[in-house]
């Protein structure tokens, strides 16, 4: 078995999308792989458990009735696919659909390359609400900008195949395939996922410790998946962000928040000049921001101060 597939189930919010994520991964051309799920529901009664055994009656669970994150939960089903033999680990968020290709074609791509430390999918924006697919784009992978600035590449632009040879940074969070021997070289106290990062930017953080270990990462352009985006993404303009945040919850707002703050702390000391002036450009324009229009994410400052001494100061793999 090559490949262990992750996913995170929440109560209803994702018991809506089982069937047809599940129905695509029925379809796929790629059958050698394994569905590990972690359920993040606190409910006794669970609508998920009986869709998932419906398509995988064969699917090994995890959970503790209580929502740990993406970060922790993706942790767990990594070492359990490590343990199993694995050599990938696909991370996919249940809001997606998959063409039935996508598989065979992420893992033929990774396993071609050993440069590559994760490769991804193209995603494109998917209309739940009218179950149609659309022609715009979700996330090409992330890039970063200078001063830690990550940004997903193409989002909400048509798609003409123009980001189609983009050199990424990473792969986005709602589809991202790794070489599990990569995870092991780029982890940080035995944790993959940074578990302080509850959701949200954590896929950031680990496209960046893994380019840092020396892996490149890929989008297989060809390989498709349809992606319900609950949280609006910003593109990367100041304006797009700026226009996106209209359409984020005030809790999303908060962890994305912390954690770019938590990412400032933990990469500091290894940026040059140049990329520690644009990260203070860059943090000035948060905080002038929030103090005009978004007072309430001030508080995070205070949760900052009380995980500060757990934020784990990046280190090169050879110094671990």
């Amino acid at each position: 078995m090559k490949l262990a597939i992750g996913i995170i189930l929440y109560e209803d919010f994702t018991a809506k999308y089982l069937p047809y994520f599940l129905q695509s991964l029925k379809k796929q051309t790629w059958q050698d792989f394994e569905l590990l799920v972690f359920d993040n529901g606190e409910k006794l009664e669970d609508s998920n458990i009986a869709v998932v055994n419906e398509y995988f009656p064969n699917v090994k669970w995890q959970g503790v009735k209580k929502n740990l994150g993406f970060a922790r939960a993706y942790n767990f089903l990594i070492r359990e696919a490590k343990d199993a033999g694995a050599e990938y680990f696909l991370a996919i968020n249940p809001d997606v659909i998959l063409e039935p290709d996508v598989l065979e074609l992420l893992v033929k791509e990774i396993g071609g390359n050993q440069e590559l430390g994760s490769v991804c999918p193209k995603i494109m924006q998917w209309n739940f609400a009218k179950n149609q697919k659309t022609n715009i784009i979700d996330s090409g992978g992330i890039k970063l900008k200078s001063g830690l600035r990550f940004f997903d590449v193409g989002q909400g632009e048509v798609d003409h195949g123009q980001f189609d040879n983009t050199e990424i940074l990473g792969p986005s969070g709602a589809a991202s395939l790794y070489r599990l021997s990569a995870l092991e070289k780029a982890k940080e106290d035995n944790q993959y996922f940074d578990e302080l990062m509850f959701m949200y930017k954590e896929d950031c953080d680990l496209a960046y410790r893994l380019q840092l270990a020396g892996f490149k990462s890929k989008c297989v352009a060809n390989a498709l998946v349809y992606h319900d985006r609950t949280a609006q993404g910003k593109g990367e303009s100041d304006s797009k962000i700026i226009k996106a945040r209209l359409f984020k919850s005030r809790q999303v707002k908060e962890w994305s928040f912390l954690h770019q703050q938590i990412i400032f702390i933990k990469y500091w000391h290894i940026l040059n000049f140049a990329e520690k002036l644009n990260a203070v450009i860059y943090e000035l324009k948060m905080i002038i921001f929030v103090l005009l229009f978004e007072q309430h994410l001030l508080k995070q400052f205070s949760e900052l101060k009380k995980i500060k001494n757990k934020i784990k100061i990046y280190k090169k793999p050879f110094e671990f």
